[in-house]
């Protein structure tokens, strides 16, 4: 349990939101390693975002509007990058007040199918106040894995 002075104040957090969803897509992991990395292109495939501005790319910051939040954009930074496996995508508040972790994994299997796994964890000193007001977003996590898995197969 990570443990916060403040002052003369002990804080404890003794949880973590968080969202996973998995899927098993029968395409190779370069592929759909490309639907992850090409903003332009998410919209077409991807019914869970209004958009994504930016460039999905190593320190690169990209802003998702998310269909789930009407009007609201969350600015991320791509802070792990290592094509075609793991992509981290990390947003929040300064000082690691709050903090939200998205976390893509893709592990190719010899059949030539790959595993999908995506995961998103809240943190951070104001996360369980903060996590109140965050809907339940696995429908739509839910949704991107079976969106990207379509779209894989189709290609």
């Amino acid at each position: 349990m990570p443990l916060f002075l403040i002052g003369n104040f002990r804080v404890t957090i003794s949880r973590m939101k968080s969202f996973q969803t998995s899927t098993l897509i029968h395409a190779p992991a370069e592929r759909i390693w490309q639907l992850l990395t090409e903003a332009s292109q998410y919209t077409t495939w991807n019914t869970t975002v209004e958009s994504i501005e930016g460039r999905i790319a190593p320190s690169e910051t990209v802003t998702v509007r998310p269909r789930l939040n009407p009007g609201r954009a969350f600015p991320v930074k791509v802070t792990e990058f290592v094509p075609p496996r793991t992509m981290v995508w990390t947003g929040g508040m300064p000082l690691g007040l709050f903090r939200g972790q998205r976390t893509f994994t893709l592990k190719q299997n010899a059949n030539g199918t790959t595993d999908f796994d995506m995961r998103e964890t809240f943190s951070g000193l104001l996360s369980p106040l903060i996590e109140r007001s965050i809907p339940d977003l696995q429908p739509a996590f839910d949704q991107f894995a079976a969106d990207l898995k379509k779209q894989a197969e189709t290609l």
